[in-house]
């Protein structure tokens, strides 16, 4: 052992040892769940490959398209949803929920005329006015008061739904003042029960009184206009600006009227 070469030598000492601390195992990691798949309508898909004229290969296509449309419509991408059930309406525009998406899509990317054309060509082909209010809306942002007038007497005539029939005369009176006639615009509402005081109003209720209070403040009635915003805001507080246009009119916030007792009190309990 002396005469071996590493005789003598002192060996450096062992480094000191650290606990490796691992973390318990607790179990498989959970997997994310898959993402649902996006689909129209089994209805409208039928319609689409029925109406399509080419290949199976391009009549999937189409739908897949218009499924990517309705999927970026609901996501609140319009331009998008415009775009792609454009492609859609132009092969198979006998088609009424392609018509119907593609000029929806446009009226809320603010693309008037072209939601105009969809929304005309829905109507067309299923006689059913429920869009008919957002083609007046269309023509009056492009200042066609006369072709108003014209879509209005149309809904009038094709018995539409309470509510559908409300959207129309607000649009039709807005269209109205907009020429400054405020006379025929507010007579339009109240009878259509714009200044009716209800306990339990439903939302185009709400919707008739935001639209007579904008006129009556247009036409300088701020008195008017207080009342009805203060109704619109004690029945929906966060609907629309009401509150913010009843500040501006000089109102503070209106109070709800307390409820009245509707069952007796029972003797027992008064004992």
């Amino acid at each position: 052992m002396e005469s071996t070469p590493s005789a003598g030598h002192t060996p450096d000492p062992l480094s000191q040892w650290v606990e490796e601390v691992r973390a318990p195992i607790t179990g498989p990691v959970a997997k994310s769940k898959p993402k649902v798949k996006y689909a129209l309508p089994g209805d409208v898909a039928a319609d689409i490959r029925k109406a399509f004229i080419g290949t199976a290969y391009m009549r999937e296509k189409m739908v897949i398209t218009l499924t990517k449309a309705a999927e970026a419509y609901d996501r609140k991408r319009y331009e998008e949803a415009l775009r792609l059930g454009r492609t859609v309406a132009d092969a198979v525009p006998g088609v009424a929920p392609v018509r119907e998406l593609t000029g929806l899509a446009a009226y809320r990317a603010e693309r008037w005329n072209m939601a105009k054309i969809h929304l005309s060509a829905h109507f067309a082909i299923t006689n059913d006015p429920e869009h008919l209010p957002l083609v007046m809306d269309c023509d009056r942002a492009s200042r066609r008061y006369r072709a108003v007038d014209k879509v209005f007497a149309q809904l009038e005539e094709s018995e539409p739904t309470a509510e559908v029939l409300i959207e129309g005369r607000i649009v039709m009176a807005a269209a109205w003042a907009d020429q400054k006639k405020f006379a025929e615009a507010i007579d339009l509402l109240t009878r259509a029960g714009g200044t009716k005081q209800l306990r339990n109003p439903s939302f185009r209720h709400v919707r008739l009184w935001y639209a007579l209070a904008d006129i009556y403040d247009r036409a300088g009635d701020v008195v008017s206009a207080r009342e009805l915003f203060a109704r619109v805001v004690i029945a929906e507080p966060d609907a629309y600006d009401a509150s913010a246009r009843l500040a501006e009119l000089g109102a503070g916030a209106p109070r709800k009227n307390r409820k009245r007792r509707t069952t007796p009190v029972s003797k027992k309990n008064v004992e």
